[in-house]
C-alpha cells in the first residue's frame, strides 16, 4: 500500500464530510420537494452519499473537496484549507499553523473597492453603519481589490496576524488570508471595557451579535473551534465568556466541546441558524 503524503492524509480527514453540511453552510437551500435535491448559486445540485451532480450545468463529482471546488471555483488546496477550517473535528490537529510557513499576505486596501463592501455590509447582511464605519476608520475592515471584504485579526500588542475575507459579489465565497493564524489573535468588535465576551463563529456574525447584545465585545473564532489558543488567557482574567456559534449540528457540537475543556464557558445560542439572520430579521 502506498504511503500517503502529509496533504493526501489531510485530504482523507475531510473527504468524507457530509455533502449536505458544506452545502447548508455554503448557504444552498433545500428543495422542499425533493430531499436528495440542493439550491445553489451554481444551480440545482443533487446528492447521493458522497457523490453530486449539478443539473445546471451537467458536472458531478464525490467527496467534500470535490464540492467546495465546484461551488466557489477555488483550487484543491484552498477547499481543503475551506474544510479544515469550517469542519475542526475532521481536521489535522496542526491546521493552526500556515501552510508550509507561508508569512501572512494580507490583501492590500483599494478604496475604490469601500462603496460596494459597504453596500453588502449594510443593505444586504443589515449590519449597522454606526459598527461599520469606526472598524473602516480603525482599519479593522478594509476592502481589496476583488471587492471582498477584509476583517483583521489581531494579536499581542495589536498586530495583524491574519485575516477573514467575505466575497460581496453574486458568488458567495469566504476564506482566510495566505499565512493567517486564528490561533494568535481574532476579529473583535465592541466596547474593550466590556466584562463578558461572545464568541462567534465569523466576523460578520461577530458584528450582528455586538448590535444585538451593545454591552458585549463579540470575537470572531473564524469557524467554529473548540480550543483556540488565546481563549485560556481570556478565562483566565476572569472574563465572563459565551459561546455563541451557530444554532445547528456543527455549532452545538464544538460548543459542547468548548464547555468541557472550560466548564465555565456558557451557551448563548442563537434563535436562528446564526446571529447575521437574527439580525436580518428583526
Amino acid at each position: 500500500m502506498p504511503i500517503m503524503t502529509p496533504i493526501q492524509k489531510r485530504a482523507e480527514r475531510v473527504r468524507g464530510i457530509a455533502l449536505e453540511s458544506v452545502l447548508r453552510l455554503a448557504g444552498a437551500q433545500p428543495d422542499p420537494h425533493d430531499r436528495q435535491k440542493w439550491h445553489t448559486s451554481e444551480g440545482a445540485i443533487s446528492v447521493t452519499g458522497l457523490k453530486f451532480m449539478n443539473w445546471t450545468r451537467d458536472i458531478g463529482g464525490g467527496g467534500a473537496i470535490d464540492l467546495v471546488i465546484h461551488l466557489y471555483n477555488r483550487g484543491f488546496m484552498e477547499a481543503l484549507l475551506w474544510l479544515e477550517q469550517h469542519f475542526p473535528a475532521s481536521a489535522s490537529p496542526q491546521l493552526s499553523e500556515p501552510l508550509f510557513g507561508t508569512s501572512l499576505q494580507l490583501p492590500l486596501p483599494v478604496a475604490q473597492q469601500l462603496g460596494r463592501v459597504q453596500d453588502y455590509l449594510t443593505n444586504e447582511r443589515r449590519l449597522p453603519a454606526t459598527l461599520i464605519e469606526p472598524l473602516i476608520k480603525t482599519g479593522l475592515l478594509y476592502a481589496d481589490s476583488k471587492a471582498n471584504t477584509v476583517f483583521l485579526l489581531l494579536g499581542e500588542k495589536n498586530n495583524p496576524v491574519g485575516a477573514e475575507l467575505r466575497g460581496t459579489t453574486r458568488r458567495p465565497w469566504r476564506g482566510l488570508a495566505p499565512g493567517s493564524n486564528k490561533d494568535l489573535g481574532f476579529f473583535a468588535v465592541g466596547p474593550s471595557s466590556a466584562s463578558s465576551l461572545a464568541l462567534c463563529e465569523s466576523a460578520i456574525d461577530a458584528i450582528s451579535c455586538c448590535a444585538l447584545h451593545p454591552k458585549y465585545r463579540c470575537l470572531s473564532t473564524a469557524g467554529a473551534r473548540t480550543n483556540p489558543r488565546w481563549l485560556s488567557s481570556l478565562i483566565n482574567h476572569g472574563l465572563e465568556i459565551y459561546c455563541g456559534y451557530d444554532a445547528d449540528q456543527v455549532g452545538d457540537a464544538t460548543a459542547k466541546a468548548m464547555q468541557a475543556h472550560y466548564p465555565k464557558v456558557k451557551r448563548l445560542r442563537p434563535p436562528c441558524k446564526d446571529w447575521n439572520d437574527v439580525l436580518r430579521l428583526k
